[in-house]
């Protein structure tokens, strides 16, 4: 018989005979097995799973309509030209061969780097030099967390409204501080060679997120390794920088990860504050797909620089990925 073969176990009246299948395990003598049978769901399973799927539904649905919806549909507008009004219409890869005699697609890739790759450095040692003040036992240390966190929490319209005013070159209070120091004025947001450093000025003012992270790795750092090192002559800066720089290595990744994908796609502070100005010197890619999208009405054209940013994130972020585990400290990998 294909699949397995027979034994003879015992010969007279009553022979009894093994069946030893090749891909199964073998049965006992003289025993028939039996096919097992999926257990089916009590009454008390079966509403468990239906309340269940009834509350996530809402998460589900939003998902659904508000995400890979929209993102499948943008798949299908990288190839055709609609305007919102007219019907989609087959370009083919014609917005691919705009963008490379586009200008402005390259002037927002090169404020976009410029704004990351500036931006997000700063923000990680201010974030990291806020928690390591923040992580010593001081007077009132609750009220100094608190306050330095705030501005992250802050809404961001409300945000850059204020920052309108700081940075304003007649009565702004940047330009004030300055002056003690027989600096400035400075037009922050009306030079193009102030427009992009005003904003990572202003973007470390919101690395409250980033500094609890922080704080929370620096409280995770086993005493015993401290103790350990200074027992064996380690002065503080030798413990900090063989001992705690380490350890919270894998908090200072997650950090530079999510900075990185959030510099990519900062809009809100700039759409209101400059608007991509003066002569385009913040105008960023998301900004730029914003005016393509809803300015502009070229939602393939604007679909097809959405996939191009995605793109560029994911590459950035395999990159961080790969170089980790030359930089990266998890405990227990040897």
């Amino acid at each position: 018989m294909p699949g397995g073969q027979y034994r003879l176990l015992a010969a007279g009246s009553s022979s009894i005979w093994e069946y030893t299948s090749l891909t199964a395990t073998t049965s006992a003598p003289g025993i028939r097995t039996q096919p097992q049978t999926r257990r089916r769901m009590s009454a008390a399973q079966r509403r468990d799973l239906r309340d269940g799927l009834l509350f996530t539904s809402p998460f589900i649905f939003g998902v659904l309509a508000l995400w890979v919806g929209p993102m499948l549909y943008s798949v299908f507008l990288i190839l055709h030209k609609w305007n919102m009004l007219a019907p989609p219409k087959f370009i083919g890869l014609g917005h691919f061969e705009r963008m490379l005699n586009d200008p402005l697609v390259g002037k927002s890739l090169v404020n976009t780097a410029y704004y990351t790759f500036v931006g997000v450095p700063l923000q990680l040692v201010v974030a990291f030099a806020l928690a390591v003040m923040l992580n010593q036992q001081i007077r009132g240390l609750s009220v100094y967390r608190t306050v330095y966190y705030l501005p992250s929490i802050t809404p961001a319209v409300a945000f850059a409204v204020v920052w309108v005013q700081i940075l304003n070159p007649e009565f702004g209070v940047l330009n004030e501080v300055l002056h003690w120091f027989g600096l400035g004025p400075i037009n922050w947001l009306f030079e193009p060679a102030w427009a992009k450093p005003a904003l990572i000025i202003m973007s470390l003012w919101l690395t409250g997120f980033q500094m609890i992270i922080f704080l929370a790795g620096l409280q995770g750092v086993p005493q015993e390794l401290q103790e350990a090192a200074e027992i064996d002559g380690a002065n503080a800066w030798r413990r900090f920088t063989n001992v705690t720089i380490p350890i919270i290595s894998p908090i200072i990744f997650f950090n530079m990860i999510i900075g990185i994908i959030g510099s990519f796609q900062v809009f809100t502070t700039v759409f209101i504050m400059t608007d991509g100005g003066p002569q385009d010197a913040t105008l960023f890619l998301v900004l730029y797909i914003y005016r393509n999208a809803f300015e502009l009405f070229r939602m393939g054209y604007a679909a097809s620089l959405a996939w191009i940013l995605f793109l560029i994130i994911m590459v950035f972020t395999a990159i961080q990925f790969f170089f980790a585990n030359r930089w990266v400290y998890y405990e227990g990998r040897l």
